[in-house]
Order: C-alpha cells, then sequence, then structure tokens
C-alpha cells in the first residue's frame, strides 16, 4: 500500500492512498509506530499538500557508486566488496513540490535519483537473509550534490548535506520489490538518468546488512541505493522529476537561495 504524509492547513497528518478514488484513507497516527488504525474521514489528493513521507529521527545514509556506469562516469572505482557510505543530515529533507534552494557555490549541482529504503524498526547487525524483516517501505530520493564541491573538498559532507539537498517523496511503498525497478530522473521533461535497480552493484538486503553493521537504523531512517549514469546538472528555474515504477513520481523545483 502507498503511505501519504500530508497537511490540510495544520498539523501533518498520515493517509494510505486509494489509487481508484485519488483519496487519502486518513490515519488515526504515525504507522510506523501506530499501525494503519483508520479514522473514517477521506480527503481528496488533489486538496492536500503532500510533506516528505518520512522525516528521519537520526540519519539519512548513502551508498555512492552503486552503478557502475555511475563510476565511470564520475572516474572513480567503487570500493570493492562492501558499499560506499556517507551520511546526509535530516535538515536536507524536503517532500514534494518543494524547491531544491541551491547554494552560491561554484560548479555543478546534479541530482541523482534514487530508491530510497525507510527503516521500520530497530536494527543491529542484521544478516542478509533477514534484512526485508526490517524495511517499512520504498520512496524515492534525489541525493542533489554540489559535484565540483565534493570533488574539491575530497570528501562528500558538505556537498551533500546542505538543506533542501534529500528530496523525499510522495509516498512510501510498503508493499514491493526492490530488485528491478525503472528509474528514471527528467529536467523540464528533457530525459537524463536512467536505469534499472538490477543493475546495483550492491543489492538491497546486501546494503541493508552492511550498514546495520557500522550504525544502530533506528525506525524512520532512510538509506539512498545509489543513482544510475546519465548527465545530471540543473540550475535555476528548472524542475527535477523523478519515476521509480511501483511508487511514483517525485518533482521539485530548483531556486537560488536568497
Amino acid at each position: 500500500m502507498k503511505i501519504a504524509r500530508f497537511s490540510v492547513q495544520g498539523d501533518p497528518a498520515y493517509g494510505i492512498l486509494d489509487e481508484e478514488t485519488d483519496e487519502l484513507i486518513v490515519l488515526a497516527g504515525d504507522p510506523m509506530f501506530s499501525g494503519y488504525t483508520t479514522t473514517g474521514e477521506r480527503v481528496p489528493l488533489g486538496s492536500v499538500k503532500l510533506l516528505a513521507p518520512v522525516i528521519p529521527r537520526s540519519k539519512v545514509v548513502g551508498v555512492g557508486l552503486n552503478y557502475a556506469a555511475h563510476s565511470d562516469d564520475l572516474g572513480q572505482a567503487a570500493p570493492a566488496g562492501h558499499p560506499l557510505l556517507f551520511l546526509k543530515p535530516n535538515t536536507s529533507v524536503v517532500g514534494p513540490g518543494d524547491p531544491i534552494q541551491l547554494p552560491p557555490v561554484e560548479g555543478r549541482i546534479v541530482h541523482e535519483g534514487e530508491l530510497a529504503i525507510v527503516i521500520g524498526r530497530i536494527a543491529k547487525q542484521v544478516p542478509v537473509e533477514r534484512a526485508h524483516e526490517v524495511v517499512f517501505g520504498y520512496t524515492i530520493a534525489n541525493d542533489v550534490t554540489a559535484r565540483d564541491q565534493m570533488l574539491a573538498d575530497g570528501q562528500w559532507a558538505r556537498a551533500k548535506g546542505y538543506d533542501t539537498f534529500c528530496p523525499l517523496g510522495p509516498v512510501i511503498e510498503t508493499e514491493l520489490d526492490p530488485s528491478a525497478l525503472e528509474i528514471s530522473t527528467f529536467v523540464d521533461g528533457e530525459p537524463r538518468r536512467s536505469g534499472n535497480t538490477r543493475d546495483m552493484l550492491h543489492s538491497v538486503p546486501e546494503i541493508i546488512a552492511f550498514a546495520s553493521d557500522v550504525w544502530t537504523l533506528l525506525p524512520g531512517d532512510v538509506i539512498l541505493t545509489g543513482t544510475p549514469a546519465g548527465p545530471g546538472g540543473f540550475v535555476h528555474g528548472q524542475t527535477v522529476e523523478i519515476t521509480i515504477e511501483g511508487i511514483g513520481t517525485l518533482s521539485n523545483p530548483a531556486r537560488n537561495r536568497g
């Protein structure tokens, strides 16, 4: 099922998307902690503002260079035998339709459309074969990166950590096989990056197992699984759209930071 976090001129609420009627079945609380008890209320999807479907209480974990073709694009080799991990702060998270605020730095700002894992329970040293047990669902992420700053710094924290550099949404799909999903990214309707999760160097279970060996993963933590290859630059006034089959489309405009 598809879970949305939304507001209607008030506090955030959660709902199950009824795709036949384009309505949200309102939930009594956060389903990650309160289950799927409904209030009996329905609201039209078009009448609400969709929010980031989850705000990580702890961290956003990123995986770099998880597609061979993307590694070739950057001229960097992925680590042998294990995922390359980094962190983004939870202050980088924004929701569907929210602007990506471009900082006044030199060089390219690039989009990286990615499948995102939403962790649903405390997870530490999870075996690969049990990784599915700690997954709440999947959403779409844009791992926005100040590419030239990343290369200049020699590490990734600043380049990937700016406020608004982690759009998430539009929903969390709780029933999804992540092993062979098409991912497509467009800028103002122009095709840019595209790929399939079957081409990831490290699978979703492998990523969860490795990341949970490094950190304790908490409910609401998000893991970004890497971006396929393709040109990634975008500028003020353009809109980035990322589509993943089975989830939907995440769209965000770009604005220069005032």
